[in-house]
């Protein structure tokens, strides 16, 4: 029985590559609580001498997943690491929990709903339930990727992301002004980002494509996390931006807390903190 045991770790030892598990043991040295980090500090963390700590810092500093803190000794993880995470949350389990959930929305608004996860400085639709939103020739299908700054979805998702993580998500390619609504300065943006986090949802008037109104709404962790967001999206034409959020807002926030929930299941997620109901009289931060 030993011999087996034996022969089966020596087996499990010769398909294993031990630098790719040190590089992976250096990225978890980094936490929530301690997210920068000297080599001498991850060299202790991981049982690893400093010059072994060195080579492969440099080598995840090379390949984009760590970078180094300005003006200092210090190590941190690159936004790179996001898409790692937020690639996984993108998987067909995420988009068969959202389906039911997106067309219980739909029927509620009776406007299209999405499901989109952060890829770098990109959201990427990982669901979409139709509610005849091609008849304005817009067309965002599975897959579909749109930048960050200028989508309700993408704000949902960094509003509950780190200050420091925001910055480099928005400095990460040039933004451009898609349509005269398009907010681009990174003061203003971080600004609404501060605002959406307080009311608890995001509103987009026709920043990305005209004619177009849409609301987002983060499905958050146990540690408030954002995994993805929920959006609705609603022709301009129909409805002014204040009815659209009047009639949305309170059944896509309760989407996305029943979307988050639902995730417990899948991934070992424990259930979030609820969402801030919006306090009256505050209007969530738009474009004008």
């Amino acid at each position: 029985m030993q011999d087996a045991t034996a022969s089966a770790a020596d087996k499990s030892s010769k398909n294993t590559v031990q630098s790719l598990a040190k590089g992976f043991r250096i990225l978890e040295a980094f936490t929530a609580r301690e997210p920068e980090l000297t080599m001498a500090d991850v060299a202790r963390r991981c049982g690893m001498d400093n010059a072994t700590a060195f080579r492969f810092l440099n080598t995840l500093v090379d390949i984009g997943y760590v970078e180094r803190v300005p003006n200092s000794r210090l190590f941190r993880l690159s936004f790179k690491v996001l898409d790692l995470g937020f690639n996984a949350i993108a998987r067909s389990d995420l988009r068969t929990r959202a389906r039911p959930i997106l067309r219980q929305l739909v029927g509620e608004v009776n406007e299209a709903a999405s499901i989109g996860v952060l890829e770098g400085a990109d959201v990427i639709y990982a669901e979409r339930i139709q509610a005849g939103l091609t008849r304005l020739g817009v067309d965002i299908r599975i897959g579909s990727r749109v930048p960050a700054y200028s989508t309700a979805v993408g704000h949902a998702i960094l509003a509950w992301l780190p200050e420091e993580t925001q910055i480099q998500v928005l400095e990460a390619q040039p933004r451009e002004r898609l349509t005269d609504t398009t907010v681009t300065e990174l003061p203003a943006i971080l600004e609404r980002l501060a605002a959406v986090r307080a009311c608890g949802y995001a509103l987009s008037n026709q920043e990305t494509v005209s004619g177009l109104f849409v609301i987002a709404a983060p499905v958050l962790d146990a540690d408030g996390v954002p995994l993805a967001a929920l959006s609705v999206a609603a022709p301009a034409l129909n409805t002014s931006l204040s009815a659209f959020e009047a009639a949305t807002a309170v059944p896509l926030v309760a989407a996305a807390a029943e979307l988050s929930k639902a995730l417990q299941t899948t991934g070992g997620y424990t259930s979030p903190q609820p969402l801030a109901p919006r306090p009256a009289g505050r209007a969530a931060p738009v474009v004008p």
